[in-house]
């Protein structure tokens, strides 16, 4: 059975029969576990390529992806972008500082902008080297979080509560971008598409219902439209954004280590796939012996839902290689 098989049937069965399915995000780590730098990984989609691919032998990883930082959307936008060596790219200018800023937006060809054409083709080379054997997962920025790199995240989150208008139509520029990206990863072979929306974990749920929660709906329903399937993607304490993921129909769920796995199956029901949720911390700072045995607890517990193995969030670049092993070999029954 190929792990594009066992994934399927994890979606359709709610277990697989001999392991549960492994799919750490890895960034930082995984490219310098090839001996390359963050910047290379952000900026040529053939590293980010040979890193995943090193990974999912060394580790037995069971899907791929193409994240690498929040700011592929927002290059594509017209702002300038940095890479540095060893960290995240960093956005030099906030290019939405007004109203008419957000009018004169235009909304960017994802195929002809180098940052969203780099993880295009990175899909394509992907989906050829592995012949849909195995899922890659694509990504896209959520309207919040592309909004806050637009225009800076203390002054989208204040226009939350003074602008309205500013703030609805600023999202709207950003869903159009969204969803035109996730065609196009679709089209170059991603099963799935992850949509990072973390900084939404840093509002209270009155607000992401009323600005946020019918534009992740609509996002997920248009990929489900094109055939793909959603990883809904906000780190950090979302226990209270639950309750408003209820008709969602997501297909995977990222969970963090401050939500608890049985808590949010109660909530949302048997039919979401969970991805998480040990400490990256912990992952990172413990022997690769109380990291097995964490895991293998979290598996245990877990094996007979849909659940994916994962950290709550990024392995952390400081990560022992022993340690992810470690995660691995925890998921065989």
């Amino acid at each position: 059975m190929t792990k594009t098989e066992q994934f399927h049937q994890l979606v359709e069965k709610g277990t697989i029969s001999d392991k549960v399915l492994f799919r750490p995000i890895l960034m930082q780590f995984a490219t310098e576990y090839i001996g390359k730098n963050y910047g290379q990984f952000a900026s040529d989609y053939n590293v980010l390529v040979e890193s995943n691919l090193r990974c999912m032998d060394d580790f037995d990883l069971d899907m791929l992806g193409l994240i690498s930082d929040p700011y592929r959307e927002t290059s594509a936008f017209g702002a300038k972008i940095k890479y540095v060596s060893d960290g995240v790219p960093r956005c030099l200018d906030l290019i939405v500082n007004s109203i008419d800023d957000v009018k004169s937006l235009k909304t960017p060809d994802v195929y002809k902008e180098e940052r969203t054409l780099d993880r295009i083709k990175a899909g394509e080379v992907l989906s050829k080297k592995t012949q849909g054997n195995i899922p890659i997962i694509g990504w896209i920025e959520g309207p919040l979080a592309e909004a806050c790199d637009l225009t800076g995240i203390e002054n989208m989150l204040m226009q939350l509560m003074i602008d309205p208008d500013f703030a609805n139509r600023l999202m709207d520029k950003c869903m159009q971008t969204a969803k035109d990206f996730a065609k196009a990863q679709i089209e170059a072979g991603c099963e799935i598409i992850g949509m990072g929306d973390a900084v939404c974990s840093q509002i209270d749920a009155d607000t992401y219902n009323t600005y946020i929660r019918d534009r992740h709906k609509e996002l997920i329903s248009y990929i489900h439209g094109l055939g793909g399937k959603i990883k809904l993607h906000i780190c950090g304490n979302t226990n209270h954004l639950l309750p408003s993921y209820k008709d969602f129909n997501i297909d995977v769920l990222d969970l963090d280590w401050q939500v608890d796995i049985s808590h949010a199956r109660s909530v949302l029901g048997e039919n979401v796939i969970f991805a998480g949720n040990i400490n990256p911390v912990i992952i990172q700072n413990k022997t690769s012996e109380e990291v097995f045995l964490l895991c293998k607890d979290l598996v245990e517990k877990h094996k007979n839902e849909r659940f994916i193995l994962s950290a709550g969030c990024e392995i952390t670049p400081l990560t022992s290689p022993d340690n992810l092993s470690a995660m691995s070999k925890a998921c065989f029954l």
